[in-house]
C-alpha cells in the first residue's frame, strides 16, 4: 500500500487536475486508501497498529459525531446521547474512537430493521465503582465508560462469544465482513480499555467501554507547553543532506528514494541491514540521517541499529513500519533514540518527516 499510494503521489505531482490521467490517479490512490483501511482494521485486531492517542474530552468527540451518527442510523432509528458530569478526560486516538462508534452504531441499526433506539451514555467510573463491577481482567481504578444500547433483535447467547472474532458475522456475506466487532476490540485494548457485551434476545443489546480516565502529569504539562511554542511546520519539505534509506521491499524503497531525491537530499539505498553496514562502512562523506524499515529479512531494523551505533554515532533514525511502535522498541537498546513514521504514508508526510528530524539534529 506504501508503494501504491507513493507512486500515485509521484504521478499526481506530474498530471495537474485538467489531465486526462489526473482522475484515473486518484481513483487509483482512492482505493489503495480503502485497502490500507481494511489492513489497520486486521493490525487493530491484532493489537499492533500504529495509533497517535491525545487527550480527549467524549462529551465533545459525541457532539462532533452526531450528525454523522444520525444520518447513519437513518429516521427510523432515534438517537439519544446522554453525557455524564464533569466527565473525566481519557487519551485516545480519536478517528479510532469514532471508527469504534460507528460500527457499534452501524451494528445496532442492522439489528433494529423496523426501528428502535440507540442510546449513547458516558459516566465517570471511581475506583470503589470498577471494584464493583467485579469484572476478573479489569484492573481496579478510574474509568470513563461509553455505554452502546440498542432495543434490537439481540445476540443469541451461543453466539455472544464469538462477536469479536475477526470474519465471525451473522449478518449476510454481502452485508458485513466480520471485521467491525474485532476492529473495535483491538482499538480498545490497544488503548489500554475494555469491552464488555450484554444481550437478551428480543430486548436489545448494549456494549459498555471503560477507557483509563486520563490524569495529567508534570511532564505531559512540560510536552504540551514545548508543543505550544514551536512554530508551525514549515511549507517548505526541501532539505539538504544524506540519508540511508533502508528497506527490502522494492517497489517502497524505488518510491522513498525518488520522493527524497526530489525533495534535495541525496540518497543512499540498501536493501537489508547488512547491506546497509556495507554501504556505511564504504561511503567516505556525511551520513545525516537513516531510514530504515523495521521488518527485513536475516536482520531486522533494530539489529541494524544497534550495529550503526559504533558507526555512525549520533546519526538520528527514522523506522518506518505498519506495526505499532511499541511491538519492536522492545528490542532497542534503552537509550536508543528513534523516530517513527507509520506505514502506509504518503510522499508529503515521508518529507515532512525527514524534514522535522533534519532541521532538530
Amino acid at each position: 500500500m506504501t508503494a501504491i499510494i507513493g507512486f500515485c503521489d509521484l504521478l499526481l505531482a506530474r498530471h495537474q487536475a485538467g489531465d486526462p490521467s489526473f482522475a484515473d490517479v486518484v481513483q487509483i490512490k482512492q482505493n489503495a486508501n480503502r485497502a490500507a483501511n481494511l489492513t489497520r482494521q486486521l493490525l487493530a485486531f491484532s493489537r499492533r497498529q500504529t495509533l497517535r492517542p491525545k487527550v480527549l474530552s467524549l462529551t465533545d468527540a459525541l457532539a462532533e459525531l452526531q450528525n454523522l451518527l444520525a444520518r447513519l442510523l437513518t429516521e427510523k432509528v432515534e438517537l439519544k446521547i446522554v453525557h455524564g458530569r464533569e466527565l473525566g478526560l481519557v487519551k485516545v486516538d480519536q478517528n479510532q474512537l469514532e471508527q469504534v462508534i460507528i460500527n457499534l452504531a452501524v451494528n445496532a441499526r442492522d439489528a433494529m430493521p423496523d426501528g428502535g433506539r440507540l442510546t449513547i451514555r458516558t459516566a465517570n467510573v471511581s475506583e470503589a465503582d470498577s471494584r464493583a463491577l467485579d469484572h476478573p481482567l479489569m484492573p481496579h481504578g478510574e474509568y470513563v465508560l461509553i455505554e452502546v444500547a440498542d432495543t434490537g433483535s439481540g445476540i443469541p447467547k451461543e453466539n455472544l462469544g464469538k462477536i469479536f472474532e475477526p470474519f465471525f458475522t451473522t449478518k449476510d456475506p454481502s452485508k458485513g465482513t466480520g471485521l467491525g466487532l474485532s476492529t473495535v476490540y483491538g482499538i480498545i485494548k490497544q488503548t489500554g480499555g475494555f469491552i464488555f457485551p450484554y444481550s437478551t434476545v428480543g430486548k436489545g443489546t448494549t456494549f459498555r467501554i471503560y477507557l483509563p480516565r486520563y490524569i495529567e502529569t508534570a511532564a505531559d504539562k512540560a510536552a504540551e507547553a514545548a508543543a505550544v511554542a514551536t512554530p508551525a511546520e514549515a511549507a517548505d519539505l526541501t532539505g539538504k543532506g544524506t540519508i540511508l534509506l533502508v528497506e527490502d521491499e522494492d517497489a517502497v524503497r524505488t518510491f522513498a528514494a525518488r520522493a527524497l531525491g526530489t525533495r534535495g537530499y541525496e540518497v543512499l539505498q540498501a536493501e537489508s541491514g547488512e547491506v546497509a553496514l556495507d554501504v556505511v562502512r564504504a561511503y567516505e562523506g556525511r551520513i545525516d540521517l537513516v531510514v530504515s524499515d523495521v521488518v527485513m529479512p536475516n536482520m531486522d531494523g533494530p539489529t541494524m541499529a544497534k550495529e550503526l551505533k559504533g558507526l555512525l554515532p549520533g546519526t538520528p533514525i527514522i523506522f518506518v513500519s505498519g506495526y505499532a511502535e511499541d511491538a519492536f522498541a522492545k528490542n532497542l537498546d534503552p537509550d536508543q533514540e528513534f523516530h517513527f513514521l507509520p506505514k502506509p504514508f504518503s510522499l508529503k508526510q515521508l518529507a515532512a518527516a525527514v524534514k522535522e528530524v533534519m532541521g532538530n539534529k
